[in-house]
């Protein structure tokens, strides 16, 4: 027993200072010293940061109607656009051009006579025009 642990002890006493020295040098090779305060890790925590950011409110409000749009019907997601600019007055800026994509990707998805179909008057009708757009 005593030999067995004499001979861990020695493969250790040797072993150990080797990934030391290994995992230091890895450890500093890693390190950016140019000076440049902009390493691979800060780089890529600012452009997420900066992404998301960028997400407005219409965007993220575009992104769940399409969403709706496809999972239920676009009459759903008109209503719940209506919905949002009446909560969010806000919105009514970029209710337009929601209403628009919206009637854009209905054509996409359910063809040009049933999305017109769906039309009703959500923001100046601007669902049949983003239909009718679609279809030239």
């Amino acid at each position: 027993m005593n030999s067995t642990a004499r001979r861990i002890g020695r493969t250790l006493a040797l072993v150990l200072p080797v990934v030391l020295v290994l995992s230091g040098t890895l450890a500093v090779t890693r390190v950016d010293w140019s000076g440049n305060p902009q390493s691979t890790l800060t780089a890529s925590s600012q452009d997420v940061s900066s992404r998301a950011k960028s997400r407005a409110p219409q965007d993220v409000l575009r992104d769940q109607l399409l969403t709706e749009l496809q999972e239920k019907d676009p009459g759903v997601a008109l209503t719940h656009l209506q919905q949002e600019v009446d909560r969010r007055p806000s919105l009514a800026a970029h209710c337009v051009s929601l209403a628009r994509a919206l009637g854009r990707a209905a054509v996409q998805y359910y063809g040009p006579t049933r999305a017109q179909s769906f039309a009703r008057p959500v923001c100046d009708t601007a669902f049949a025009s983003g239909v009718a757009a679609q279809q030239s």
